[in-house]
């Protein structure tokens, strides 16, 4: 305790008493939560000390964006911030146009640090509330962030913060398509050095997702909404404790929209991109037979993705076809179902669909068997 000692002062009667308390700690439990409130109160005074010696160098002050004169200095005037450790406070200086111009008074020192005019929570501090409030509501996530900080925090404003942080992502994210519409590519994401001959997996489809009828209001009933959504994957290997070698899935990314399959196709090449689609030594679609999905792959991927129908769907399909040349209530139509999907699982599909087409030159299938056969 003497090192804490020597970089506090001795006459704060309030960081004594938190000292005395890690002193006086005899569980380890109330030992960690005690040195938690010391180390809130030096990251306090450690950067309270920084900006306070920052705020002294000079300042280089900007001209008035209306007459064009510099800007004058109006003295220092005091700021507070709050913070994942407590409210931080320091002065600063300001300036405004010495005409009189009305122009907001500017504070060159809080724009170096990010922070907005009448910015009040740190960013970091934002950013924890908004991770929070995907996995739980609101007020609980209010309520767990006020036990970290330890002082009340407003639903409302956690509420603001992630309004704020979708707003400013999604005027990102329309600037980054609008770059790739115009041929600016985006860079490429770093992978590990084992994914860089993995191939790349591609699927999208539909899901449903319940919504509030009015926004904000808890009352009345449910909507539900479908929501396009797009998944990238590297397929890499992974070798369990027992030695086996399995398929694993490594770097997976999604994208979603509430909206159809044309705003869900630029999202999709967007991230392509970015996940190295372009360099990607082999690159697969997976989807099921929905017709928009495919429309997706044939515009924007068929020139460098081999498209594939997933394994469910396609063995649902040849149940169908099954059904409709060999009545699905036989044992016949069972057993050939049974052999069919046996080799569309492993792979080998031609015998399948040799059936199929012979299935088709039988004068006696019914039109409507012709008709489920056709479309497969």
């Amino acid at each position: 305790m003497l090192c804490l000692h020597d970089t506090i002062h001795d006459d704060d009667p309030a960081v004594q008493r938190l000292l005395s308390a890690v002193d006086d700690a005899h569980s380890l439990t109330a030992f960690i939560l005690a040195a938690w409130q010391v180390a809130r109160v030096l990251t306090i005074h450690l950067v309270e000390a920084v900006l306070a010696e920052r705020a002294r160098h000079p300042t280089l002050w900007p001209r008035c964006p209306q007459c064009g004169a510099g800007l004058r200095s109006k003295g220092f005037a005091k700021r507070q911030i709050t913070s994942l450790c407590g409210p931080i406070q320091w002065r600063r200086r300001v300036g405004r146009c010495p005409h009189g111009c009305e122009t907001p008074q500017v504070a060159p020192l809080d724009e170096a640090l990010g922070l907005q005019p009448h910015q009040r929570s740190s960013g970091e501090f934002q950013a924890l509330g908004c991770a929070l409030a995907v996995f739980v509501p609101f007020a609980t996530a209010a309520r767990l962030l006020g036990w970290y900080r330890g002082s009340i925090v407003s639903p409302q404003a956690v509420w603001g913060w992630v309004q704020a942080a979708g707003q400013r992502t999604m005027e990102q994210l329309q600037a980054q398509l609008q770059a790739v519409a115009q041929g600016q590519l985006p860079t490429e994401e770093p992978l590990a050095p084992e994914l860089v001959a993995a191939p790349l997996l591609l699927g999208a489809d539909g899901v449903m997702v319940p919504f509030r009828p009015e926004g904000g209001q808890p009352r009345g009933k449910t909507a539900w909404h479908e929501i396009k959504v797009g998944v990238l994957a590297r397929l890499g290997r992974h070798r369990t404790r027992s030695g086996k070698v399995v398929a694993r899935l490594h770097q997976r990314r999604l994208v979603a929209v509430f909206g159809n399959i044309d705003a869900l196709q630029p999202r999709v090449w967007l991230e392509a991109v970015r996940q190295g689609i372009s360099t990607a030594p082999q690159v697969v679609w997976l989807s099921d037979g929905a017709r928009g999905l495919w429309r997706l792959y044939e515009e924007q991927l068929a020139a460098v993705a081999v498209g594939l129908l997933d394994f469910y769907h396609a063995v649902q399909s040849r149940w169908k076809g099954a059904a409709a040349w060999l009545d699905g209530r036989t044992t016949r139509a069972r057993r050939w179902f049974g052999w069919a999907r046996h080799r569309l699982r492993h792979g080998q599909p031609d015998g399948v669909l040799a059936d199929l087409v012979e299935a088709l030159a039988v004068e006696s299938v019914p039109d409507s068997a012709r008709e489920t056969l056709t479309a497969l």
